[in-house]
């Protein structure tokens, strides 16, 4: 009989306690001010959704960092302004010197990431995996005091293990060498014992953001290193899309074919910063300073090799989150005649669309190409229901046919260019430590905007019509998906 007078009285608690965390919970999305498709996806979850919406967005809802990995990097805020002084000093370009087009971004970049435009660097474009191994290899033969590098994916096998090789003689002649890996993209290897092998041939090795039930209260699991950056004697530097793995071996059970991807290799006084960055991530996880660093050569002034201008931007939870989606809309809207971009995953904001469908019915020539497959389902999907509003404004929108398009690239009127690890989604704008390299020379853009030429060669032009035409359930399914697109 109690029992039955008192589990009214313990469901409608319930029910009032689920009510009171939902709007305490909408209202924080409200005050935190996000992107509006971001804020009203998270409150139709928190809303409609009883118990699973609190408990998602609390997991998943917001970027926090982490109160140890935040008190980590305010520590070494100071020596991080030191060395961008340093870069300031002996390097910068005022941007007024720079093409007009490129001027805003690069003021931009200076303003917000706090990386000013370095000259007197020499920029090579590899234009494939075999390419690239084969540079890095040599190179890491080459050196003589530190090899840093930082990976969002390392997969054994094949090519790689010729790295790893290379890293084993480095350290044998007395190399330090420093490597860092993400703990979800290359959690393969880990697993297998790629980093107890590493550190048995005598090298330094970190894995970054480190997953666990126990961090989930304080830190959200989902924010990754996407970074891909190396740094050898502080003199030769790469980054780009390429993760450390075999496009012969990498993740051929998903049926998407190879992976197709490009990276620029420098020199000159752009590797500092590239540098300065692998060190500020390394230092946050594991508490190492700078001045360990400077004493075995990993950090220093580097000479001028060439003339190209070379700005590196930073993005992340932790780096100033907006900035990158400023830069990528900063460079549609300063666009006059043409504008290209190449992504694999195409997860647009409602801001993202307008400055491409904008920038197209002003008479800019926008293409966009992106692969006909991922490896991720709901990307696709959500990709696909963003195509008929660019088709419609006179975006040319083409799908790469040969293996997935991983490149992420921009050129801009032939004048500048960004090349990185940025895809155009929410996930990298907002979620994923980034990095892009903004390339004021005309020289590389036009070798850049050669490389996505070769790519629209071995693609297919989706027309606006006969896109509109396909599959009404095909249509219903993707706009669904849509809908999901800020929280992907």
């Amino acid at each position: 009989m109690l029992a039955t007078v008192i589990a009214p009285w313990i469901a409608g608690l319930l029910l009032v306690f689920d009510w009171l965390v939902r709007l305490l919970l909408s209202v924080r999305v409200i005050m935190r001010r996000r992107p509006v498709g971001v804020s009203l996806s998270w409150l139709g979850v928190i809303l409609l959704f009883p118990v699973a919406g609190a408990v998602l967005y609390l997991i998943l809802g917001e970027a926090r960092i982490g109160k140890l990995r935040r008190v980590r990097f305010d520590y070494i805020r100071d020596a991080i302004t030191a060395h961008l002084a340093r870069l300031y000093d002996h390097g910068r370009i005022d941007p007024g010197t720079l093409h007009e087009s490129a001027q805003a971004i690069a003021r931009h970049g200076e303003a917000v990431y706090g990386f000013p435009v370095l000259g007197g660097n020499s920029i090579e474009l590899l234009q494939d995996s075999d390419a690239v191994f084969d540079r890095l290899i040599a190179d890491i033969d080459a050196a003589q005091h530190t090899v840093h590098m930082l990976f969002y994916i390392w997969w054994p096998g094949g090519r790689v293990d010729e790295v790893v090789a290379a890293v084993g003689r480095a350290c044998a002649r007395g190399v330090v060498c420093r490597l860092a890996f993400d703990a979800q993209g290359s959690k393969t290897f880990l697993e297998e014992g790629g980093a107890e092998q590493l550190r048995e041939l005598g090298a330094e090795t970190v894995t970054m953001l480190p997953l666990s039930l126990w961090r989930m209260l304080f830190r959200r699991q989902d924010l990754r290193n996407h970074r891909k950056i190396v740094v050898i004697d502080s003199e030769v530097g790469y980054t780009g899309s390429m993760n450390m793995s075999d496009p012969a071996l990498f993740k051929q059970e998903v049926g998407v074919g190879r992976w197709v991807d490009a990276m620029v290799r420098i020199t000159g006084p752009a590797v500092e910063a590239l540098g300065l960055l692998f060190l500020t991530d390394w230092d946050v996880e594991t508490e190492q300073r700078f001045g360990d660093f400077e004493e075995d050569g990993g950090l220093r002034n580097v000479a001028p090799t060439g003339e190209v201008p070379v700005q590196v931007l930073p993005s992340g939870p932790g780096y100033f989150p907006h900035a990158i989606r400023e830069t990528l809309l900063e460079a549609a809207y300063n666009a006059r005649r043409e504008l290209v971009l190449t992504t694999p995953y195409f997860v647009p904001d409602e801001a993202m669309l307008s400055s491409l469908t904008s920038a197209a019915r002003r008479g800019v020539a926008v293409t966009l190409i992106v692969p006909e497959h991922v490896d991720s389902v709901m990307v696709r999907l959500a990709s696909r229901s963003q195509y008929i509003d660019l088709l419609e404004a006179g975006v040319r929108v083409v799908q790469f046919r040969n293996g997935l398009l991983h490149t992420k690239s921009l050129t801009v009127d032939g004048r500048f260019a960004l090349i990185g690890t940025v895809n155009i989604d929410m996930r990298s704008m907002w979620l994923n430590f980034e990095i892009t390299a903004a390339v004021y020379d005309p020289a590389f853009s036009q070798a850049l905007r050669e490389l996505q030429a070769g790519y629209i060669a071995d693609a297919t032009e989706l027309d606006a019509e006969a896109w509109g035409r396909r599959p009404y359930v095909w249509r219903v399914i993707e706009n669904t998906v849509r809908l999901l697109g800020p929280l992907l």
